[in-house]
Protein backbone atom coordinates (compact mmCIF):
# COMPACT_ATOMS: atom_id res chain seq x y z
CA UNK A 1 0.00 0.00 0.00
CA UNK A 2 1.53 3.24 -1.14
CA UNK A 3 1.66 6.03 1.44
CA UNK A 4 1.98 9.73 0.69
CA UNK A 5 2.33 12.28 3.49
CA UNK A 6 1.82 15.99 2.89
CA UNK A 7 1.60 19.03 5.12
CA UNK A 8 0.00 22.44 4.66
CA UNK A 9 -0.28 25.30 7.13
CA UNK A 10 1.00 23.10 9.94
CA UNK A 11 -1.72 20.50 9.30
CA UNK A 12 -0.86 16.84 8.75
CA UNK A 13 -2.36 14.79 5.94
CA UNK A 14 -2.12 11.11 5.07
CA UNK A 15 -3.21 9.45 1.84
CA UNK A 16 -3.22 5.77 0.93
CA UNK A 17 -4.09 4.16 -2.37
CA UNK A 18 -4.67 0.43 -2.69
CA UNK A 19 -4.34 0.67 -6.47
CA UNK A 20 -3.32 3.54 -8.75
CA UNK A 21 -5.58 4.67 -11.56
CA UNK A 22 -4.87 2.26 -14.45
CA UNK A 23 -2.85 3.44 -17.39
CA UNK A 24 -5.05 4.21 -20.37
CA UNK A 25 -2.93 1.89 -22.53
CA UNK A 26 -3.06 -0.89 -19.95
CA UNK A 27 -4.36 -4.22 -21.21
CA UNK A 28 -7.91 -5.03 -20.15
CA UNK A 29 -7.60 -8.79 -20.57
CA UNK A 30 -7.84 -9.24 -16.81
CA UNK A 31 -11.46 -8.04 -16.71
CA UNK A 32 -13.82 -10.55 -15.11
CA UNK A 33 -17.38 -9.88 -16.24
CA UNK A 34 -20.15 -10.35 -13.69
CA UNK A 35 -22.39 -8.45 -11.33
CA UNK A 36 -20.83 -5.13 -10.52
CA UNK A 37 -21.08 -2.66 -7.67
CA UNK A 38 -19.18 -1.13 -4.78
CA UNK A 39 -19.95 -0.10 -1.19
CA UNK A 40 -18.04 2.05 1.32
CA UNK A 41 -19.34 2.30 4.91
CA UNK A 42 -18.28 4.08 8.07
CA UNK A 43 -18.90 3.43 11.75
CA UNK A 44 -18.33 7.05 12.64
CA UNK A 45 -15.69 9.70 12.99
CA UNK A 46 -14.79 10.00 16.65
CA UNK A 47 -12.70 7.76 18.85
CA UNK A 48 -12.51 3.99 18.36
CA UNK A 49 -10.74 2.24 21.21
CA UNK A 50 -8.41 -0.64 20.50
CA UNK A 51 -10.48 -2.79 22.86
CA UNK A 52 -13.54 -2.45 20.59
CA UNK A 53 -11.70 -2.30 17.26
CA UNK A 54 -12.66 -5.86 16.39
CA UNK A 55 -16.36 -5.14 16.93
CA UNK A 56 -16.31 -1.94 14.88
CA UNK A 57 -14.56 -3.69 12.00
CA UNK A 58 -16.89 -6.66 12.20
CA UNK A 59 -20.04 -4.55 11.89
CA UNK A 60 -18.52 -2.69 8.92
CA UNK A 61 -17.83 -6.03 7.23
CA UNK A 62 -21.40 -7.17 7.81
CA UNK A 63 -22.79 -3.90 6.47
CA UNK A 64 -20.68 -4.21 3.32
CA UNK A 65 -21.81 -7.78 2.82
CA UNK A 66 -25.47 -6.82 3.18
CA UNK A 67 -25.11 -4.15 0.50
CA UNK A 68 -23.20 -6.46 -1.84
CA UNK A 69 -25.81 -9.19 -1.39
CA UNK A 70 -28.44 -6.69 -2.49
CA UNK A 71 -26.37 -5.66 -5.50
CA UNK A 72 -25.85 -9.28 -6.53
CA UNK A 73 -29.62 -9.78 -6.35
CA UNK A 74 -30.06 -6.94 -8.83
CA UNK A 75 -31.00 -4.18 -6.40
CA UNK A 76 -30.33 -0.54 -7.20
CA UNK A 77 -27.87 1.55 -5.21
CA UNK A 78 -30.52 3.14 -2.98
CA UNK A 79 -31.79 -0.28 -1.85
CA UNK A 80 -28.28 -1.54 -1.20
CA UNK A 81 -27.26 1.50 0.82
CA UNK A 82 -30.37 1.13 3.00
CA UNK A 83 -29.49 -2.51 3.66
CA UNK A 84 -26.00 -1.49 4.81
CA UNK A 85 -27.44 1.12 7.17
CA UNK A 86 -29.86 -1.34 8.76
CA UNK A 87 -26.91 -3.55 9.68
CA UNK A 88 -25.04 -0.58 11.16
CA UNK A 89 -28.12 0.59 13.09
CA UNK A 90 -28.64 -2.88 14.58
CA UNK A 91 -25.17 -3.01 16.11
CA UNK A 92 -24.97 -2.21 19.85
CA UNK A 93 -21.52 -0.68 19.26
CA UNK A 94 -22.70 2.16 17.02
CA UNK A 95 -24.55 5.37 17.87
CA UNK A 96 -27.48 4.75 15.53
CA UNK A 97 -30.73 2.85 15.93
CA UNK A 98 -30.20 0.28 18.67
CA UNK A 99 -27.84 1.59 21.35
CA UNK A 100 -28.10 5.24 20.33
CA UNK A 101 -27.03 7.97 22.73
CA UNK A 102 -29.62 8.87 25.36
CA UNK A 103 -30.74 12.49 25.64
CA UNK A 104 -31.17 14.71 28.72
CA UNK A 105 -34.66 13.35 29.32
CA UNK A 106 -33.49 9.74 29.26
CA UNK A 107 -34.97 9.07 25.80
CA UNK A 108 -33.54 7.92 22.48
CA UNK A 109 -34.20 10.18 19.49
CA UNK A 110 -32.66 9.32 16.13
CA UNK A 111 -31.90 11.12 12.87
CA UNK A 112 -31.40 9.56 9.44
CA UNK A 113 -31.44 10.46 5.77
CA UNK A 114 -30.93 8.83 2.40
CA UNK A 115 -30.41 10.22 -1.11
CA UNK A 116 -30.77 8.56 -4.51
CA UNK A 117 -28.30 9.88 -7.08
CA UNK A 118 -30.44 8.74 -10.01
CA UNK A 119 -33.68 10.55 -9.13
CA UNK A 120 -32.05 13.07 -6.76
CA UNK A 121 -34.88 12.38 -4.32
CA UNK A 122 -34.13 12.57 -0.61
CA UNK A 123 -35.85 11.33 2.54
CA UNK A 124 -35.10 12.13 6.18
CA UNK A 125 -36.38 11.81 9.74
CA UNK A 126 -35.29 13.81 12.77
CA UNK A 127 -35.67 13.28 16.51
CA UNK A 128 -37.71 10.14 15.89
CA UNK A 129 -38.35 7.76 18.81
CA UNK A 130 -39.61 4.21 18.96
CA UNK A 131 -38.30 3.11 15.54
CA UNK A 132 -35.43 0.61 15.52
CA UNK A 133 -34.27 1.44 12.00
CA UNK A 134 -34.88 5.12 11.21
CA UNK A 135 -33.18 4.74 7.82
CA UNK A 136 -36.12 2.58 6.73
CA UNK A 137 -38.46 5.50 7.41
CA UNK A 138 -36.21 7.86 5.48
CA UNK A 139 -36.09 5.39 2.60
CA UNK A 140 -39.86 4.98 2.63
CA UNK A 141 -40.29 8.77 2.51
CA UNK A 142 -38.00 8.82 -0.52
CA UNK A 143 -39.87 6.06 -2.33
CA UNK A 144 -43.28 7.56 -1.56
CA UNK A 145 -42.15 10.95 -2.90
CA UNK A 146 -41.13 9.28 -6.17
CA UNK A 147 -44.74 8.22 -6.71
CA UNK A 148 -45.82 11.82 -7.20
CA UNK A 149 -48.35 14.07 -5.53
CA UNK A 150 -50.84 12.98 -2.89
CA UNK A 151 -54.60 13.41 -3.06
CA UNK A 152 -55.88 16.90 -3.82
CA UNK A 153 -52.49 17.79 -5.27
CA UNK A 154 -50.64 17.75 -1.95
CA UNK A 155 -46.84 17.60 -1.98
CA UNK A 156 -45.52 14.45 -0.26
CA UNK A 157 -43.12 15.09 2.64
CA UNK A 158 -39.43 14.38 2.37
CA UNK A 159 -38.48 15.26 5.97
CA UNK A 160 -40.52 14.43 9.09
CA UNK A 161 -39.65 14.85 12.77
CA UNK A 162 -40.73 13.67 16.21
CA UNK A 163 -44.10 12.10 16.83
CA UNK A 164 -45.30 12.91 13.34
CA UNK A 165 -42.41 10.93 11.85
CA UNK A 166 -43.15 7.98 14.15
CA UNK A 167 -46.85 7.89 13.30
CA UNK A 168 -46.17 8.21 9.57
CA UNK A 169 -43.66 5.35 9.77
CA UNK A 170 -46.08 3.01 11.52
CA UNK A 171 -48.89 3.88 9.11
CA UNK A 172 -46.59 2.96 6.22
CA UNK A 173 -45.59 -0.43 7.56
CA UNK A 174 -42.38 0.33 9.46
CA UNK A 175 -42.58 -1.59 12.76
CA UNK A 176 -42.41 0.33 16.02
CA UNK A 177 -40.00 -0.61 18.81
CA UNK A 178 -40.36 0.55 22.44
CA UNK A 179 -37.64 3.08 23.24
CA UNK A 180 -36.56 1.17 26.33
CA UNK A 181 -35.75 -1.84 24.14
CA UNK A 182 -33.46 0.30 21.98
CA UNK A 183 -31.14 1.07 24.88
CA UNK A 184 -28.14 -1.23 25.39
CA UNK A 185 -25.84 -1.81 28.33
CA UNK A 186 -23.30 0.46 26.63
CA UNK A 187 -25.70 3.37 26.07
CA UNK A 188 -27.23 3.04 29.54
CA UNK A 189 -23.80 2.96 31.16
CA UNK A 190 -22.73 6.07 29.23
CA UNK A 191 -25.95 7.87 30.17
CA UNK A 192 -25.54 7.12 33.89
CA UNK A 193 -21.91 8.19 33.78
CA UNK A 194 -22.71 11.43 31.98
CA UNK A 195 -25.61 12.17 34.31
CA UNK A 196 -23.38 11.79 37.37
CA UNK A 197 -20.86 14.21 35.84
CA UNK A 198 -23.61 16.74 35.21
CA UNK A 199 -24.93 16.45 38.75
CA UNK A 200 -21.44 16.85 40.18
CA UNK A 201 -20.77 19.91 38.01
CA UNK A 202 -24.03 21.50 39.15
CA UNK A 203 -23.18 20.97 42.82
CA UNK A 204 -19.73 22.49 42.35
CA UNK A 205 -21.03 25.55 40.52
CA UNK A 206 -24.50 26.42 41.87
CA UNK A 207 -24.31 30.07 40.78
CA UNK A 208 -24.67 29.36 37.06
CA UNK A 209 -27.98 28.88 35.33
CA UNK A 210 -29.12 25.47 34.17
CA UNK A 211 -28.20 25.97 30.52
CA UNK A 212 -24.63 27.01 31.29
CA UNK A 213 -24.17 24.15 33.71
CA UNK A 214 -25.33 21.62 31.20
CA UNK A 215 -23.17 23.11 28.50
CA UNK A 216 -20.09 23.02 30.70
CA UNK A 217 -20.62 19.56 32.10
CA UNK A 218 -21.36 18.02 28.72
CA UNK A 219 -18.33 19.52 26.98
CA UNK A 220 -16.24 16.38 27.35
CA UNK A 221 -19.17 14.05 26.71
CA UNK A 222 -19.72 15.70 23.37
CA UNK A 223 -16.07 15.41 22.43
CA UNK A 224 -14.69 13.36 19.57
CA UNK A 225 -15.31 10.07 21.34
CA UNK A 226 -19.09 10.46 20.98
CA UNK A 227 -19.40 11.43 17.34
CA UNK A 228 -19.96 7.96 15.94
CA UNK A 229 -22.72 8.53 13.37
CA UNK A 230 -22.85 5.72 10.78
CA UNK A 231 -23.21 5.91 7.03
CA UNK A 232 -22.73 4.24 3.66
CA UNK A 233 -22.32 5.07 -0.03
CA UNK A 234 -22.91 2.71 -2.96
CA UNK A 235 -22.43 2.39 -6.72
CA UNK A 236 -24.65 -0.20 -8.44
CA UNK A 237 -24.10 -2.17 -11.64
CA UNK A 238 -25.77 0.56 -13.70
CA UNK A 239 -23.48 3.24 -12.32
CA UNK A 240 -26.12 4.81 -10.07
CA UNK A 241 -24.95 6.15 -6.72
CA UNK A 242 -26.72 6.50 -3.37
CA UNK A 243 -25.80 7.65 0.13
CA UNK A 244 -27.26 7.33 3.60
CA UNK A 245 -26.48 8.32 7.19
CA UNK A 246 -27.99 7.55 10.60
CA UNK A 247 -27.29 8.81 14.11
CA UNK A 248 -28.46 8.83 17.70
CA UNK A 249 -26.98 12.32 18.08
CA UNK A 250 -24.72 13.81 20.69
CA UNK A 251 -24.64 12.36 24.19
CA UNK A 252 -26.95 14.21 26.62
CA UNK A 253 -28.41 16.32 23.80
CA UNK A 254 -31.47 18.46 24.39
CA UNK A 255 -34.75 16.69 23.51
CA UNK A 256 -35.85 17.60 20.00
CA UNK A 257 -32.36 18.36 18.77
CA UNK A 258 -31.85 17.35 15.12
CA UNK A 259 -28.31 16.75 13.89
CA UNK A 260 -26.68 16.72 10.49
CA UNK A 261 -27.78 13.16 9.79
CA UNK A 262 -31.24 14.47 8.89
CA UNK A 263 -30.34 17.79 7.25
CA UNK A 264 -30.31 18.15 3.46
CA UNK A 265 -26.80 18.54 2.08
CA UNK A 266 -25.21 18.00 5.50
CA UNK A 267 -25.55 14.31 6.36
CA UNK A 268 -25.34 12.71 2.93
CA UNK A 269 -25.33 13.53 -0.76
CA UNK A 270 -25.62 11.49 -3.98
CA UNK A 271 -25.70 12.70 -7.56
CA UNK A 272 -25.34 10.78 -10.81
CA UNK A 273 -23.16 12.22 -13.57
CA UNK A 274 -24.97 14.56 -15.93
CA UNK A 275 -24.16 17.22 -18.50
CA UNK A 276 -22.91 19.52 -15.75
CA UNK A 277 -20.92 16.87 -13.86
CA UNK A 278 -18.40 14.43 -15.32
CA UNK A 279 -18.46 12.18 -12.25
CA UNK A 280 -21.18 10.52 -10.21
CA UNK A 281 -20.52 11.33 -6.55
CA UNK A 282 -21.74 10.15 -3.16
CA UNK A 283 -20.88 11.37 0.35
CA UNK A 284 -21.79 10.43 3.92
CA UNK A 285 -20.66 12.43 6.96
CA UNK A 286 -20.07 11.98 10.67
CA UNK A 287 -19.00 14.22 13.52
CA UNK A 288 -20.39 17.17 15.45
CA UNK A 289 -23.73 17.80 13.79
CA UNK A 290 -23.73 21.53 14.43
CA UNK A 291 -20.35 21.87 12.67
CA UNK A 292 -21.51 19.80 9.71
CA UNK A 293 -24.81 21.66 9.39
CA UNK A 294 -23.22 25.10 9.40
CA UNK A 295 -20.83 24.08 6.61
CA UNK A 296 -23.13 21.77 4.57
CA UNK A 297 -20.11 19.52 4.32
CA UNK A 298 -21.70 16.64 2.38
CA UNK A 299 -22.70 18.83 -0.53
CA UNK A 300 -19.43 20.77 -0.45
CA UNK A 301 -17.40 17.56 -0.70
CA UNK A 302 -19.57 16.26 -3.51
CA UNK A 303 -19.01 19.42 -5.53
CA UNK A 304 -15.26 19.21 -4.88
CA UNK A 305 -15.14 15.73 -6.41
CA UNK A 306 -15.67 17.17 -9.89
CA UNK A 307 -12.06 18.38 -9.82
CA UNK A 308 -9.39 16.42 -11.68
CA UNK A 309 -7.44 15.44 -8.54
CA UNK A 310 -9.91 13.95 -6.06
CA UNK A 311 -7.37 13.66 -3.25
CA UNK A 312 -6.31 17.30 -3.47
CA UNK A 313 -9.91 18.43 -3.89
CA UNK A 314 -11.04 16.65 -0.73
CA UNK A 315 -8.04 17.93 1.19
CA UNK A 316 -8.87 21.49 0.11
CA UNK A 317 -12.56 21.06 0.94
CA UNK A 318 -11.86 19.71 4.42
CA UNK A 319 -9.31 22.44 5.09
CA UNK A 320 -11.05 25.47 3.56
CA UNK A 321 -14.73 24.56 3.81
CA UNK A 322 -14.56 22.88 7.22
CA UNK A 323 -11.54 23.41 9.49
CA UNK A 324 -11.00 27.01 8.36
CA UNK A 325 -14.60 27.79 7.51
CA UNK A 326 -15.68 31.32 8.50
CA UNK A 327 -18.93 29.78 9.73
CA UNK A 328 -16.95 27.91 12.41
CA UNK A 329 -14.45 30.66 13.26
CA UNK A 330 -15.54 30.69 16.91
CA UNK A 331 -14.94 26.95 17.40
CA UNK A 332 -11.75 25.71 19.09
CA UNK A 333 -12.07 22.26 17.53
CA UNK A 334 -13.90 21.46 14.30
CA UNK A 335 -14.87 17.80 14.47
CA UNK A 336 -16.08 15.76 11.54
CA UNK A 337 -15.43 13.12 8.96
CA UNK A 338 -16.61 12.07 5.50
CA UNK A 339 -16.58 9.09 3.20
CA UNK A 340 -16.63 10.02 -0.48
CA UNK A 341 -16.68 8.22 -3.78
CA UNK A 342 -16.80 9.25 -7.39
CA UNK A 343 -17.09 7.09 -10.48
CA UNK A 344 -17.01 7.36 -14.24
CA UNK A 345 -17.12 4.98 -17.20
CA UNK A 346 -13.88 3.26 -18.11
CA UNK A 347 -11.93 5.07 -20.81
CA UNK A 348 -9.92 2.02 -21.91
CA UNK A 349 -11.06 0.06 -24.99
CA UNK A 350 -13.03 -2.95 -23.82
CA UNK A 351 -12.01 -6.47 -24.86
CA UNK A 352 -15.62 -7.21 -25.72
CA UNK A 353 -18.71 -5.20 -26.53
CA UNK A 354 -20.50 -7.37 -23.96
CA UNK A 355 -18.50 -5.91 -21.09
CA UNK A 356 -18.93 -2.51 -19.50
CA UNK A 357 -17.05 -1.01 -16.60
CA UNK A 358 -16.36 2.02 -14.52
CA UNK A 359 -13.67 3.31 -12.19
CA UNK A 360 -14.50 4.19 -8.61
CA UNK A 361 -12.22 6.39 -6.54
CA UNK A 362 -13.12 6.25 -2.86
CA UNK A 363 -11.81 8.40 -0.03
CA UNK A 364 -12.37 9.15 3.61
CA UNK A 365 -11.17 12.04 5.72
CA UNK A 366 -11.60 13.08 9.34
CA UNK A 367 -10.50 15.66 11.88
CA UNK A 368 -11.44 13.43 14.82
CA UNK A 369 -9.00 11.04 16.50
CA UNK A 370 -10.16 8.13 14.38
CA UNK A 371 -12.66 6.87 11.82
CA UNK A 372 -13.67 3.28 11.11
CA UNK A 373 -14.46 2.31 7.51
CA UNK A 374 -15.13 -0.78 5.44
CA UNK A 375 -15.35 -1.30 1.68
CA UNK A 376 -16.13 -4.06 -0.77
CA UNK A 377 -16.93 -4.59 -4.44
CA UNK A 378 -19.46 -7.11 -5.69
CA UNK A 379 -16.58 -9.13 -7.09
CA UNK A 380 -14.71 -9.34 -3.77
CA UNK A 381 -14.96 -12.40 -1.57
CA UNK A 382 -14.94 -10.31 1.62
CA UNK A 383 -14.86 -6.71 2.80
CA UNK A 384 -11.77 -4.82 3.87
CA UNK A 385 -11.87 -2.71 7.02
CA UNK A 386 -9.62 -0.08 8.48
CA UNK A 387 -9.52 2.25 11.47
CA UNK A 388 -7.94 5.47 10.26
CA UNK A 389 -6.22 7.58 12.93
CA UNK A 390 -4.70 11.04 13.00
CA UNK A 391 -0.90 11.07 12.89
CA UNK A 392 0.78 11.04 16.32
CA UNK A 393 1.23 14.48 17.80
CA UNK A 394 -1.55 16.15 15.81
CA UNK A 395 -4.53 17.86 17.44
CA UNK A 396 -8.08 16.58 16.79
CA UNK A 397 -10.26 19.30 15.37
CA UNK A 398 -7.27 21.18 13.97
CA UNK A 399 -5.66 18.44 11.83
CA UNK A 400 -7.01 15.97 9.31
CA UNK A 401 -6.26 12.61 7.76
CA UNK A 402 -7.14 11.45 4.25
CA UNK A 403 -7.05 7.88 2.96
CA UNK A 404 -8.60 6.01 0.09
CA UNK A 405 -8.20 3.86 -2.98
CA UNK A 406 -9.42 2.99 -6.46
CA UNK A 407 -11.61 0.12 -7.60
CA UNK A 408 -12.36 -1.02 -11.16
CA UNK A 409 -15.86 -2.41 -11.69
CA UNK A 410 -16.95 -4.55 -14.63
CA UNK A 411 -20.19 -6.27 -15.53
CA UNK A 412 -21.74 -8.08 -18.46
CA UNK A 413 -24.12 -6.17 -20.72
CA UNK A 414 -27.47 -7.87 -21.29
Amino acid sequence: MESLQNSAEEQQYIFYKDNPWPNKQESTNNYKPGVSGFVLVHAGAGYHSESKAKEYKHVCKRACQQAVDQLKAGALAVEAVAAALVELEDSPFTNAGMGSNINLSGQIECDASIMDGKSLHYGAVGAISGIKNPVLVANRLLSEAQKGKLSAGRIPPCFLVGRGAHDWAVSHGVPACPSEKMATKFSLSAYKRNKRKMELAEKMDPGHNQTKKRRQSSRNENGSECLDTVGAIVVDMQGNVAAAVSSGGLAMKHPGRVGQAAHYGCGCWAENACNMNSYSTAVSTSGCGEHLIRTMLARECSAAMQSEDAHQALLDAMQNKFISSPFLASEDRVLGGVIVLRCCKCVEPQPSTNVKGCLVEFLWSHTTESMCVGYMSAQDSKAKTHISRLPPGTVPGQSLAIEGGVCRLTSAVD
